[in-house]
């Protein structure tokens, strides 16, 4: 049985949702007042409230049908997260002319320091593909559910593969219950919706 639904969650709610990209770290002081600092997380997991972006009761309702058609926690989706959901001229790998397979992936820099995000859910008819900055209009294929690209032939040694893409989020309600409370005839009110990323 499937566990994620290939769907997303209503753009225009997510984009007030609050929340973001989180660590997990250990911190251990000792007496002198010097940290150890350990990284429990190889990789980043968002968090996000969505009750702060519903806004009427069509959101309302939306949110509601979402949530049933996801049965609580049991179900992932795609998720928006409009503070971090396009890239631009990333380098996914260097030809070698045997590999066919690239991951699409998203590389942060800062300071001369690197991250890097595998993306597994790029959104349909955004994708571009590049060869040495040349943009390729044919001779490969992107699986929207693994963010995989595959060329029909191997990049030659040495070229380089980059790609431009938009993404989702893989995504679940880290809630089984939705808690409102009607504060008049036709508004409610939830004090929080949290949505949590998957690792896939």
């Amino acid at each position: 049985m499937t566990t994620f639904h290939e769907v997303q969650f209503p753009p225009n709610i997510a984009y007030g949702a609050r929340g973001g990209p989180e660590f997990n770290t250990t911190v251990a002081m000792n007496l002198g007042g010097y940290e150890q600092r350990n990284i429990n997380w190889p990789a980043t997991r968002g968090k996000w409230d969505i009750s702060t972006g519903i806004k009427s009761q069509s959101d309302m309702a939306a949110v509601i049908a979402f949530f049933r058609a996801r049965f609580g926690r049991a179900y992932g989706f795609r998720f928006k997260d409009w503070s971090d959901y396009q890239a631009v001229g990333q380098l996914i790998g260097t030809g070698n002319g045997t590999a066919t397979v690239f991951q699409l992936v998203n590389n942060y820099t800062s300071g001369g320091y690197s991250y890097q995000r595998l993306i597994k859910k790029p959104v349909s008819g955004t994708v571009k593909i590049y060869l040495n900055s040349v943009l390729q209009s044919s001779g490969f294929t992107i699986d929207t559910t693994t963010g995989l690209v595959t060329f029909t032939t191997a990049p030659a040694n040495t070229v380089l593969v980059n790609a431009d893409f938009q993404f989702d989020v893989p995504a679940r309600f880290d809630t089984d219950a939705l808690a409102a409370r009607a504060d008049s005839p036709g508004v409610f009110v939830w004090e929080s919706i949290p949505i949590v990323e998957l690792r896939i």
